[in-house]
C-alpha cells in the first residue's frame, strides 16, 4: 500500500537527480562561498540549465513542467547541502518568476516568465519595508501615474537577488492610490533592472546565507510604462498574499533540507567521535538528541509535502503552508542548535558544517513571515478572528 506522501519512482529518480547535482556541484564550492560571500554564479546558471530554476511553470513558458511538490523536493535537497543556493533558488521561483505566471498577461508571461524559468536571467520580490515587515499592509512606496508612466519613489529592504550580474527584473508592492474604505490601494509593478531611478544598494552583511545576494532597493522618480502593472489594479495584496503562500511551503522544505544536513552530520559524527574511552553515539544523552532530531523532520518533511500537494490539487492550502513553514522553521531551529551541542566546541567553528546550517537556520523563522505571523495566518485560519 502506497503512503499518502511516498514519492513515485519518477520524484525518487527526481530527489535522487538534484542529491546528486548538489553533492558533485555545490559541496566542494561550499567552504568558498561561505568564507567569501562570493555569489554562485556557475552553480546558478547549471541550475538554470538542469531546469532547476523554473520547476513548476509550464514547458511553454520555459518551465521544466514539474509541479510543486518536486520543486518542494528540490529545495529541501538543495539545502541540505547549502542554504545559500536553496534562497537563491527558492526567492527567484516562488516570488519572482511566481508573480509573472500567476498574475502576469500572456506578453509579460513570453517576455519575462520565459527567462527567468530557463534561468538565464534572475527575479526578484520587493515586498519589505523598513516600516513594513509582518505589517506587509502598511506599505509607503508609492506610485503614481503621469503621461502613461507609474513614477515610483520609495525604499524596499531585505530583498533577494537583484543586485547580480543575473538580476532582470523585480516586482515591488506599491501604493497606486486610496480605496472606497479609505485603506490603501496595492499594486504589484515589475522594474527592469538598470531603469533609471532604480537603485541598488550595496549587500548587506549577514549572519547566514552568506553567498546569496539581499540589498536594500530605492526608487527616486522611477518611471515604468502603464503595462507594467502586474494583474489588475489594486489587487496587489492579495497576489503577493498568494505568492507568500507557495513561498512558505518553499521555505518549510528550505527547513527540512537544513536541518536534515545538520542531522546528517551529527549522526555520523556520534558515530566517530569518542569521549570516555567510547564513542558519543553510545551515551543515551546524545541518542535521545538525535532521536528527536530525527522524528522532528519527519514530521515536519510529511506537513510540507502535504501542503505542496494541496497546492498542486489546487484546494485551499493557507492554513497548512503557515502551518508547515511554522512548524519546519521552528523545528530547524531546535535541530542546528543540538546539532551544534553534539559536536561541543567543535561546532562553535565555522569550518564545521553544522555552525552555518546553525545560522542559516535563524532566519527561516523571520523571512517570508515570522513565527508570531504564522500563528495569527493559522488562528485567522481556524476562525479565530
Amino acid at each position: 500500500m502506497q503512503l499518502l506522501y511516498e514519492l513515485d519512482e519518477e520524484k525518487t529518480l527526481f530527489r535522487k537527480s538534484v542529491r546528486d547535482f548538489s553533492e558533485q556541484v555545490i559541496r566542494p564550492q561550499t567552504d568558498h562561498m561561505w568564507e567569501t560571500g562570493e555569489f554562485p554564479y556557475d552553480i546558478v546558471r547549471r541550475m538554470g540549465e538542469l531546469g532547476i530554476m523554473g520547476i513548476p511553470f509550464p514547458e511553454e513558458y520555459g518551465g521544466a513542467g514539474g509541479d510543486y511538490l518536486a520543486y518542494a523536493i528540490a529545495v529541501e535537497e538543495i539545502a541540505r547541502v547549502d542554504g545559500s543556493c536553496a534562497i537563491t533558488v527558492e526567492a527567484h521561483t516562488s516570488l519572482g518568476a511566481g508573480a509573472f505566471y500567476y498574475y502576469g498577461t500572456e506578453e509579460q508571461k513570453q517576455e519575462w516568465l520565459v527567462p527567468l524559468a530557463q534561468g538565464k536571467i534572475l527575479g526578484s520580490f520587493g515586498l519589505t519595508e523598513p516600516e513594513a515587515g509582518s505589517d506587509a499592509g502598511n506599505t509607503q512606496t508609492k506610485a503614481e501615474l503621469a503621461d502613461g508612466e507609474w513614477v515610483i519613489n520609495g525604499t524596499k529592504c531585505f530583498i533577494t537577488n537583484p543586485g547580480t550580474e543575473m538580476s532582470g527584473v523585480v516586482t515591488v508592492t506599491v501604493v497606486t492610490g486610496v480605496r472606497e474604505d479609505g485603506r490603501k490601494e496595492i499594486s504589484n509593478i515589475y522594474v527592469p533592472k538598470g531603469t533609471p531611478g532604480y537603485n541598488i544598494a550595496p549587500k548587506y552583511k549577514k549572519m547566514g546565507w552568506h553567498a546569496s545576494d539581499t540589498r536594500e532597493l530605492n526608487f527616486e522618480d522611477c518611471r515604468v510604462p502603464e503595462g507594467n502593472l502586474i494583474g489588475k489594479r489594486g489587487e496587489g495584496f492579495k497576489q503577493f498574499m498568494d505568492c507568500l503562500d507557495g513561498g512558505r511551503i518553499a521555505i518549510a522544505a528550505l527547513s527540512v533540507g537544513n536541518a536534515q544536513g545538520a542531522f546528517e552530520e551529527s549522526l555520523k559524527y556520534a558515530k566517530e567521535r569518542v569521549q570516555f574511552k567510547q564513542l558519543i553515539g553510545k551515551f543515551q544523552a546524545i541518542q535521545f538528541k538525535l532521536a528527536d532530531m530525527a522524528t522532528d523532520i519527519e514530521i515536519a518533511r510529511d506537513i510540507t509535502y502535504k501542503a505542496a500537494a494541496m497546492r498542486d490539487a489546487h484546494v485551499p492550502h493557507t492554513k497548512e503552508a503557515a502551518m508547515a513553514k511554522l512548524f519546519a522553521s521552528e523545528m530547524c531551529m531546535r535541530t542546528t542548535t543540538q546539532a551544534v551541542q553534539v559536536f561541543g566546541g567543535y561546532g562553535f567553528m565555522d569550518e564545521y558544517p553544522v555552525s552555518r546550517f546553525f545560522r542559516d537556520a535563524k532566519i527561516l523563522e523571520i523571512g517570508e513571515g515570522t513565527s508570531e505571523v504564522q500563528r495569527m495566518v493559522i488562528a485567522r485560519e481556524l476562525g479565530l478572528k
